[in-house]
């Protein structure tokens, strides 16, 4: 784990210059990786939380906390009890804070613009098994994790004025008209409004999106909608 610590060039990873630390970054995350009690976790949890990956005074988070994601939830797995308490809450601070203007997005490994909110929450998603066995703090990161949810087009049909997308679905779309941004080769455009026309089945990502006033032309297959919202969250 500490070799994973030392191979991130967290210097040219960017953030604010006011307030992002890569060297607390770095120091931090090997700290609570070797954390064997409660002062040594929060000794480094206050390394990381005040300016290695996020900022608690001004409630910023920094596109560093994408690539700690990981590596805060090997921590979780894997280390002292109290380190594994502190990387949970760093990764639940990182999940709600929010960017400053100009490092609001970091790419997937798609090569999609996310913003970090959403890559963060991509991340938590793929430790499902481990974060539901933890009980009710591993299924309430999930639940927060969900909200940033994410759509890939398999493929579209006109339904009357508007476009019956179909694919598949990671998270949870929110009751209601939402709004959305499309991400296809490259480019980002704005979505007016959308709504879950057939959920997911059981045990199943495959859905079904109402596009309001969309034509299929403009959902081709790949393409992939995130939340308005998400992106819409800066300093």
């Amino acid at each position: 784990m500490l070799d994973e610590i030392d191979t991130v060039d967290w210097e040219a990873i960017p953030g604010h210059p006011r307030c992002y630390q890569p060297d607390s970054a770095a120091r931090g995350l090997r700290a609570l990786a070797e954390a064997a009690n409660l002062v040594a976790a929060a000794e480094a949890g206050s390394q990381l939380g005040g300016g290695g990956i996020v900022h608690r005074h001004s409630a910023a988070v920094f596109p560093a906390a994408v690539t700690a994601a990981p590596l805060l939830l090997d921590i979780a797995e894997r280390g002292h009890p109290a380190a594994q308490a502190t990387a949970l809450g760093l990764l639940d601070e990182a999940l709600s804070s929010y960017p400053h203007d100009g490092y609001t997005r970091v790419a997937d490994p798609a090569g999609i613009a996310v913003p970090l909110c959403c890559a963060i929450a991509g991340h938590l998603r793929e430790r499902t098994d481990f974060l539901v066995g933890l009980g009710k703090r591993g299924r309430s990161l999930l639940a927060d994790a969900a909200t940033h949810w994410r759509f890939e087009v398999r493929e579209c049909a006109a339904v009357g004025g508007d476009a019956a997308a179909f694919g598949v679905m990671a998270g949870r779309l929110p009751d209601g008209v939402q709004t959305a941004e499309i991400h296809l080769a490259g480019a980002i455009t704005g979505l007016s409004e959308l709504t879950l026309a057939y959920p997911p089945v059981e045990n199943s990502p495959e859905a079904c999106l109402r596009v309001i006033g969309c034509r299929p032309a403009q959902l081709p297959p790949g393409a992939v909608l995130l939340s308005a919202e998400c992106g819409e969250c800066v300093h």
